[in-house]
C-alpha cells in the first residue's frame, strides 16, 4: 500500500518538481519522512533545520526586524523562512515550520501553536495552527503529517507558471 509521503514524491517526480523544506521545531523530521522513501532524492533537494533565531536568519535570510518585531513564532517569520529556503534551493515549492512544541508557551504563544508557509514561484501563503498542548512528540508528528499535506497539495496544484 502508497503511503501519504510516496505519493507526493511521485506525483512530485511526475510534474518535475523538487521539493525543499525550512524547519525549527520539528528539527528535520518533515526531511526525514521525504527521505525516508527510496528515491526521494529525484524531488528533494534540501531542508534547512534552523532551530535558533541566528540559523533563521543566517540560512534563510529571515530580517532580525521580524523577528524582534513578530517573534520566532510568527506567520510573518514562516514566510521568510519558505521564500529564504526556496531561494537559497533548487526547489519550486519550500514548506516552512515554526512553533512551540512544548513544554512551555504563554498566554500570547501557547504550546502546540505552529505558524506554517508554503512557497512556490508564484507566492507565499501562511497559516497558524494550534495543536493544544499534546506533548512534545504529539505536536511534533502533527507538525510534520500537516507540512507534508501541504507540500501535497502544492504539488497536486503545480504547474509550469508557477
Amino acid at each position: 500500500m502508497k503511503t501519504a509521503v510516496t505519493e507526493l514524491l511521485e506525483t512530485a517526480k511526475n510534474k518535475h518538481v523538487m521539493i525543499a523544506t525550512a524547519e525549527s521545531c520539528t528539527g528535520g523530521m518533515i526531511s526525514a519522512a521525504i527521505t525516508d522513501i527510496p528515491g526521494s532524492s529525484a524531488v528533494f533537494d534540501r531542508g534547512f533545520v534552523t532551530y535558533t533565531n541566528a540559523a533563521k536568519a543566517q540560512m534563510l535570510g529571515v530580517k532580525v526586524a521580524t523577528l524582534d518585531t513578530y517573534g520566532a513564532v510568527s506567520e510573518e517569520v514562516a514566510a521568510e523562512m519558505a521564500k529564504g529556503a526556496l531561494s537559497a534551493s533548487n526547489a519550486q515549492i519550500a514548506v516552512s515550520v515554526t512553533g512551540i512544541a512544548g513544554p512551555g508557551g504563554s498566554a500570547h504563544k501557547p504550546e502546540g501553536r505552529t505558524c506554517f508557509g508554503l512557497a512556490t514561484l508564484g507566492g507565499c501563503t501562511t497559516q497558524t495552527i494550534d495543536f493544544g498542548a499534546l506533548g512534545r512528540d504529539v505536536v511534533r508528528q502533527q507538525v510534520t503529517k500537516t507540512a507534508l499535506g501541504m507540500l501535497r497539495s502544492a504539488v497536486d496544484s503545480f504547474s509550469i507558471k508557477n
